[in-house]
């Protein structure tokens, strides 16, 4: 009997190892340089290349076009199976309807750049898309560990761990990540991980025509907008500026910024996005201070009866 059990038991060691196999901790890929996006606007033609290349490579659905009532725009929002919205802003008359940003009193026509594409009467057009934040909302918000940061330090979420609660969709300032209607998990661009690992570049970069998207290491990114930027300050379009580039928005700054040729509201974009994670504090302790206001008043009350 002995020898029999004896016998047994490398089989039942290696059922419990096969159990417990899915609980093992893989250790962490060796960290790669971030990367990320640099978008200028002042170069997208609205083209749309990079919306289609998106869905081609990661396989997205596709919805019949509709009539959205905003420009050429019919894509209109970035959720869980459009990746890259590109944005169609008309700024048509702008001189009649008073100062155009960079300049101006109302009532005064605004005078032209050197540039005639930058002329008052224009698009302005954004291929916008997830800013893989350096201290990303949505990862902070996700109570399963689905969303991580990947080697290359950009926001991935596992759908095989997400369990589609939603938390990570209300955290995010931008609205771009959203729950997939038939799966239920939530979807948003993941930087072409599966291209990267291959040492491919994403496939909107990759197909932009203008160069409008460009993809690299962030730090040298950043490098190149500031010199863009420069320029067109040289160019007389004074009311160019950056968006993300910086440490000042979610205290890290994106990994995907923009050159923007008016205010960041004009784009959809806050001024201001908040992290939600810095309102536990204060919500928790109003939230006790109140617990403690009505428990006092119950006690006086029930005393005095």
């Amino acid at each position: 009997m002995a020898v029999e059990a004896a016998r047994s038991l490398p089989g039942v060691l290696k059922q419990l190892r096969t159990l417990l196999e899915p609980l093992r901790k893989e250790e962490p890929l060796p960290p790669q340089t971030a990367v990320g996006f640099f978008t200028d606007t002042s170069l997208c033609i609205g083209c749309k290349a990079c919306e289609i290349a998106c869905k081609q490579w990661n396989q997205l659905p596709a919805r019949e076009p509709v009539w959205a009532g905003t420009s050429y725009d019919n894509t209109r929002e970035l959720n869980a199976i459009n990746w890259r919205h590109v944005l169609f802003i008309e700024r048509l008359g702008r001189h009649e309807e008073g100062s155009h940003a960079g300049g101006g009193t109302a009532g005064t026509v605004a005078a032209p750049t050197e540039l005639p594409f930058f002329n008052p009467d224009r698009w302005l057009m954004l291929s916008d898309v997830c800013k893989h934040c350096a201290h990303a909302p949505c990862l902070e918000a996700c109570p399963t560990g689905a969303i991580i940061r990947t080697e290359f330090d950009t926001v991935y979420v596992q759908q095989d761990v997400c369990n589609g609660c939603g938390y990570c969709v209300v955290a995010c300032p931008f609205g771009v990540i959203a729950r997939d209607a038939l799966g239920g998990t939530a979807r948003k661009c993941t930087l072409c991980y599966d291209r990267l690992k291959d040492g491919l570049e994403p496939a909107c970069a990759k197909v932009c025509p203008t160069d409008s998207i460009v993809f690299g290491p962030v730090d040298q990114l950043r490098q190149q907008a500031e010199a863009r930027l420069t320029q067109l300050h040289e160019r007389g379009l004074r009311e160019a500026r950056l968006y993300g580039a910086d440490d000042t928005i979610l205290e890290g700054g994106l990994h995907a910024f923009f050159l923007l040729l008016d205010e960041p509201a004009v784009y959809n974009l806050p001024e201001r996005p908040s992290r939600p994670s810095r309102h536990v504090l204060p919500a928790s302790f109003w939230t006790a201070l109140a617990a403690l206001a009505l428990g006092l008043f119950g006690i006086f009350s029930f005393r005095r009866r």
